[in-house]
């Protein structure tokens, strides 16, 4: 089971792909950690991605590309992978399909946890983390049901930030999804709804 993970922030995308990584044993590969590693081993793609960063610059799509398909031949990656945060263009797309058919192992569908972005807005802003354990919860717990901590709302849960990262993420992902269509590979599921239900609906799709 190889896929692409799509859907926009607070949509629920971590939830389902854990449930996904548990159950079939595959890896969940999220471009920020790839980079994070990378630059940590000081592998060359490390060090080339690490003087862009240092710049503040973006790092760009082959150096991207590259370190991806390096993690690709990492041997916990034969049973399938989740890609989380990348491609973010359908130019990345292209070119990691075009990769993908080097190494005979092409996508078998882009997920995309699809949810209403009032709702996200909703949610998002309600949401409250514990600054002692980190449990995700809502407004309406008082203290972590967890350990105890303080609750608190995230600078980036505030309605303003919310609705400028749901803006970033329509502008740039809508060409991607029109991508996916084309290819016949965008697997729609409704992520307005209990965890549960949405990961039921997940499996069945790509079964």
């Amino acid at each position: 089971m190889n896929i692409v993970l799509l859907g926009a922030p607070g949509a629920g995308k971590g939830t389902q792909a854990a449930k996904l990584v548990e159950e079939f044993h595959i890896s969940h590969i999220s471009t920020g950690d790839m980079l994070r590693a990378a630059v940590a081993a000081n592998t060359p793609l490390g060090q080339k991605a690490k003087s862009y960063m240092d710049a503040g610059e973006l790092v760009p799509d082959d150096v991207i590309i590259g370190l991806v398909i390096d993690r690709l031949q990492n041997e916990d990656t034969k049973t399938g992978f989740i890609l989380d945060g990348f491609p973010r263009t359908s130019a990345q797309a292209v070119a990691l399909d075009a990769e993908l058919a080097k190494l005979e192992r092409p996508l078998d569908g882009a997920l995309l946890i699809d949810v209403d972005s009032e709702v996200i807005v909703k949610r998002l802003c309600s949401r409250r983390m514990c600054r002692e354990c980190g449990y995700i919860g809502s407004v309406a717990d008082e203290a972590c049901p967890k350990c105890g901590g303080e609750m608190y709302q995230r600078d980036d849960d505030n309605e303003a930030t919310v609705r400028n990262r749901l803006d970033v993420y329509e502008k740039s992902t809508a060409p991607l999804i029109d991508y996916y269509r084309g290819c016949d590979l965008l697997i729609p599921i409704d992520g307005d709804r209990d965890p549960d239900v949405v990961y039921t609906d997940v499996k069945a799709a790509l079964a």
